[in-house]
């Protein structure tokens, strides 16, 4: 039985050709298949671009993979949590390719907290409040925010395909040995990095400016640019508002935002939205 075994063991090692032959074609896959912001994002001073989960399952259909997350409810009364092991196995051989660990909490800084109007804020529990300060590198000005606890029922669901998504990007790195092609997960980026890309997917973009002119400070938006921003805060399905919008932006209407501020407004829109 032993030597059955040594024998299997070996039946499934690779070659050093085998190794460098998956990472080329992991490489092949990346050029030729996977697209920047959908697939993968690349994070302005990083030597390599971060796998997101479309770009996880373009890997697993190329090296015929099938995974099976195996879930582990470590919720509170007053948390959800839970930690996933993705377990690969190869559709063919039945071979265990390996495994990924994920985990995910409604206690994390961005599912714990949600922005609050006035009323609603000043009608919560002073334990279920905060104010929340920061500092915009781009206005170079503080800001504060008014936020309330969110109830961590509303984003069970969220929380168990986070964790989903970072065990699976977790096996695909590692048992995959694409690690030398791919960053870490974007989810365990620091805030200011991660907030240039949505999980997942791409969120719209404005080309900026490229001349002085266009890059005036005092431009606003244009008929169609003010469109795509009305568009972005529709899809919140009324989680943001227009008012809300201009008050964040200290604006009085969408046309006064500055042509300047279209990219970080979009990516603070696709923050708000529902998950």
């Amino acid at each position: 039985m032993n030597d059955l075994a040594v024998v299997e063991q070996r039946a499934i090692t690779l070659t050093a050709a085998q190794v460098r032959s998956q990472v080329q074609l992991v490489q092949q896959v990346m050029e030729s298949v996977m697209k920047e912001g959908v697939h993968y994002g690349t994070i302005p001073g990083t030597d390599k671009p971060s796998l997101l989960k479309p770009g996880c399952e373009v890997l697993m259909t190329t090296f015929r993979i099938a995974v099976d997350p195996q879930i582990e409810d470590l919720s509170t009364s007053d948390a959800i949590r839970y930690r996933v092991r993705c377990i690969g196995t190869h559709q063919t051989s039945g071979t265990v390719m390996g495994t990924g660990i994920g985990e995910c909490s409604s206690d994390e800084e961005k599912y714990k907290w949600k922005k609050a109007s006035n009323r609603e804020f000043d009608n919560t529990p002073e334990d279920r409040r905060r104010i929340k300060y920061g500092y915009s590198r781009q206005d170079r000005k503080e800001y504060e925010i008014k936020q309330v606890r969110t109830e961590p029922a509303d984003v069970a669901n969220t929380i168990l395909k986070m964790a989903k998504k970072r065990a699976l990007v977790d096996f695909t790195l590692t048992a995959l040995a694409a690690s030398d092609c791919f960053n870490q997960d974007l989810e365990d980026m620091p805030d200011e990095i991660r907030e240039s890309l949505t999980e997942g997917e791409q969120r719209p973009k404005v080309q900026q400016p490229r001349s002085k002119s266009e890059g005036d400070p005092n431009k606003k938006l244009e008929p169609g640019q003010v469109k795509v921003v009305q568009k972005a805060l529709d899809r919140t399905e009324g989680k943001v508002t227009a008012e809300a919008f201009c008050q964040h932006f200290g604006i009085g209407a969408i046309p006064e935002l500055p042509f300047v501020k279209i990219n970080e407004a979009l990516g603070w829109i696709t923050e708000q939205q529902p998950a």
